[in-house]
């Protein structure tokens, strides 16, 4: 069955569908690109910061100097539009999926799940043929582009399978209630049925679009449907790209030759037989298809190895497509004492971060425990070797109250960090 499966991967089909989906994504990444550049976003993010947030094993990752960082980006957007043309597109993708990455892997309070995306399709587009000239594509492509797509929204229709969203309309009764001033609907934004309606429909939409669009008596309206709920998202929401790239992301499930119908041009591509065996590469390029996706099934589960609520600790929460689930807000202090002296001192967080990176550590452990290390290096080099570092940390999310998320007690500085999780975290507030 394995074989068969593989021997139908390599089948050719036509790649129209997959080259114009390729240009779509390339002109999406160069106006991102051009939007750091617009909204200082090159200095804001990468530049002022004085420390960043750097991931677990990945802390040798450190940013260019400021006209470094202005190269960089200029670099990716050539390299976008040379996605989008198809020059050299596997070189291009694979330049643009190192740069990207490496920019993605400087802080962790700039994390997105559509920049998560990014890197994974960028990775993706290294090994397809689909280039300038390409009339024809291995069925592989398509296949795993799709399934990658599939898994965002249907990951994100399992994680709005919760209390709050279902049973509370949480977050998106706060979300909704800061839109009144929307033109036409907005008086109605904070009416209670429109919040229940609204989660019940998006968790609905999530779980069952890409089955829809893979039917084709229902494809039509249900692309019409993620075009309306993009488009809505957009206007409503802070979401930057991601609905523009969800869009463009769902013609992949149209046929593969849909933009020569479209235009009226129903000539089929010359025909390339399908190679008659599978080469040793090419199993080895099946398996390691297999174990992406093996992967990325996997770790939106991981979350259920804590016994923390994910969303109050967010162990397990990144890299789970858990798309627009919790709405979180903290305040966080450092008392640091110095055992040999007994002195002690008040640091607000402020002192080290910009408002962005104070704000997204202020609701992560990960970032609170990194940012205590910190302070205690910063103290040892100003002659108080040995200092501890305590926090008090208030978290509320999804109209909870505010409640401590870190024992005040522990000392951080002697604290690691564990993809085992902490032990020193609170329990998460019930309502």
């Amino acid at each position: 069955m394995i074989e068969r499966l593989c021997a139908r991967g390599l089948e050719p089909i036509d790649s129209a569908s997959m080259r114009t989906w390729r240009v779509a994504f390339g002109v999406l990444m160069f106006v991102g690109v051009v939007r750091f550049f617009a909204y200082g976003w090159i200095d804001q993010l990468y530049v002022q910061p004085s420390f960043y947030f750097s991931y677990p094993y990945f802390d040798w990752v450190k940013p260019w100097p400021r006209w470094g960082m202005y190269a960089h980006f200029a670099a990716l957007g050539v390299l976008a539009l040379a996605i989008a043309a198809g020059v050299r597109l596997r070189l291009s993708a694979a330049l643009f999926f190192i740069g990207f990455t490496y920019v993605e892997l400087l802080d962790q309070s700039n994390y997105l799940n559509h920049y998560y995306l990014v890197s994974i399709v960028a990775l993706l587009l290294v090994f397809m043929p689909i280039g300038r000239g390409a009339q024809t594509v291995p069925r592989w492509c398509l296949w795993a582009l799709r399934a990658q797509v599939g898994l965002v929204y249907f990951f994100a229709g399992v994680a709005k399978l919760s209390t709050d969203w279902l049973l509370h309309a949480q977050p998106l009764r706060i979300w909704l209630a800061n839109n009144t001033d929307f033109p036409l609907v907005g008086f109605l934004l904070d009416e209670r049925w429109v919040a229940f309606a609204a989660s019940w429909a998006a968790a609905l939409f999530d779980l069952s679009l890409v089955f829809v669009l893979l039917w084709r008596r229902t494809r039509v309206y249900a692309f019409a449907a993620a075009l309306v709920f993009h488009v809505a998202t957009a206007l409503l929401f802070p979401l930057g790209l991601f609905p523009w790239l969800m869009t463009a992301n769902a013609t992949l499930f149209f046929a593969a030759d849909w933009p020569r119908r479209l235009l009226s041009r129903p000539r089929r591509p010359r025909s390339v037989p399908a190679p008659r065996s599978l080469t040793r590469i090419r199993r080895l390029g099946f398996a390691l298809l297999a174990a992406h996706f093996a992967l990325q099934i996997l770790l939106p589960f991981r979350h259920m190895l804590y016994r923390s609520d994910v969303l109050w600790s967010e162990e397990g929460l990144r890299f789970s497509w858990k798309v627009m689930v919790v709405e979180k807000a903290g305040v966080a202090r450092f008392y640091v004492t110095d055992p040999a002296s007994g002195r002690q001192w008040t640091v607000y967080p402020r002192t080290y971060l910009s408002q962005r990176q104070e704000k997204m550590m202020s609701v992560n452990p990960d970032m609170v425990l990194k940012l205590a290390h910190h302070i205690a290096a910063d103290f040892a080099a100003r002659g108080h070797p040995g200092v501890q570092v305590r926090a008090d940390v208030r978290v509320s999310f999804n109209g909870r109250r505010s409640r401590p998320l870190i024992d005040p007690s522990v000392d951080l500085a002697r604290q690691r960090f564990l993809l085992t999780g902490y032990d020193w975290l609170e329990p998460s507030p019930r309502r």
